[in-house]
């Protein structure tokens, strides 16, 4: 049996799958990076796995993530969004969704892509982190101050530095695969 991070909650077969294939792998693509914006805004003040069970949910409701879409999304959709069950239906982090799109959109159009932008506040180099027990996690980094600083500057909503911390952790920006976890050297 694989050693997993102390996080994972063996009993979960969707957690197991989003740990193996998904957490710490360095990603570039900004769709996928918007994804994850969307997810772990959504996620401020709940559990990851509340949101990883919607994860459907929002992308049948958030176009698919395409940027592009929801940052034209109006006060219809957001109605429609507020009734949606498949997601969590918090006007506020709705709104900030769809703001969060076009400051995404604005950052695009600056770095050349989104991702361009956020990997420069790591010098485009994964930062690893020595991680034995579950008390070795941090919330927040230099850098997660520092990118939520810049964004929130920008119009970011929902998006401080806890959020943004859990975001580089699934982006790849941070490998905090703990040290006997069998993903550790994969990513």
């Amino acid at each position: 049996m694989c050693k997993r991070c102390p996080w994972v909650d063996l009993s979960k077969p969707d957690y197991i799958g989003y740990h193996d294939t998904e957490w710490g792998v360095p990603v570039h693509d900004d769709k996928v990076m918007f994804e994850f914006i969307v997810l772990e805004s959504a996620q401020a003040g709940l559990s990851w796995y509340t949101i990883l069970k919607r994860r459907e949910g929002y992308r049948a409701a958030f176009a698919d993530f395409d940027v592009q879409q929801v940052a034209q999304f109006d006060e219809l959709k957001v109605e429609q969004l507020v009734n949606d069950t498949r997601i969590i239906r918090n006007r506020a982090k709705i709104n900030a969704a769809i703001g969060n799109a076009r400051v995404f959109l604005a950052i695009q159009k600056e770095f050349g892509s989104f991702s361009n932008y956020l990997w420069g506040f790591v010098n485009n180099t994964p930062i690893v982190n020595t991680i034995r027990t579950a008390d070795d996690y941090m919330a927040t980094s230099p850098e997660s101050d520092a990118i939520s600083k810049d964004l929130k500057k920008r119009g970011f909503k929902f998006f401080g530095s806890t959020i943004c911390y859990a975001h580089m952790q699934a982006c790849g920006l941070v490998n905090d695969h703990s040290e006997d976890c069998f993903r550790n050297t994969q990513v």
